[in-house]
């Protein structure tokens, strides 16, 4: 089987990161470009800021991640970005940089939904794992307790309904 790589682009909320992974278990560049010093001064994400500076930095980040995974664009055989959930501003400009590279590669365009994406972090951190598990998902406000059938199957069993349970504690 001939090898599959994938650039993954997240811009949900004040972090912009490009991954390249390797048959969807192997991660072989990370770049995250945290935008946590700029809204410490505000207490929280300010969502206009969060945009605008994924805008200033997605090429540099992603330009990055292609250098230290040492692949050429022309190498990638799949672009996939975050679609939601997440803040709007902020994600229209991953999508929108997605779609133009799937554009001007000819590279296919694979949407993720945020909170599938955690729960299939679990297969970079556990290369063995299959289908079926339950599976403790934590991201910003939302906390699930997911039945995860198959790799694109899920089964919410419990949420918190106003805030995170990390929060918590």
């Amino acid at each position: 089987m001939e090898d599959i790589y994938v650039l993954g682009i997240e811009s949900s909320c004040d972090e912009t990161s490009v991954a390249v992974v390797k048959n969807g278990r192997e991660v072989i560049s990370n770049v995250i470009n945290s935008q946590i010093d700029i809204h410490t001064e505000y207490g929280g994400v300010v969502p206009e800021i969060a945009s605008r500076c994924h805008v200033e930095v997605i090429t540099k980040v992603m330009e990055e991640a292609l250098k230290q995974a040492n692949i050429k664009i022309n190498d990638i055989d799949v672009i996939a970005t975050t679609y939601g959930p997440g803040l709007v501003g902020a994600l229209l400009v991953g999508v929108s940089y997605a779609k133009g590279l799937s554009f001007a590669t000819g590279k296919p365009l694979l949407g993720v939904n945020h909170i599938e994406g955690h729960i299939a972090a679990n297969y970079i951190t556990h290369k063995d794992l299959k289908p079926p598990f339950l599976c403790l998902m934590m991201s910003g406000g939302n906390t699930q307790i997911v039945y995860v059938k198959d790799y694109n199957e899920f089964e919410v069993l419990g949420k918190t309904r106003d805030d995170a349970i990390r929060r918590s504690f």
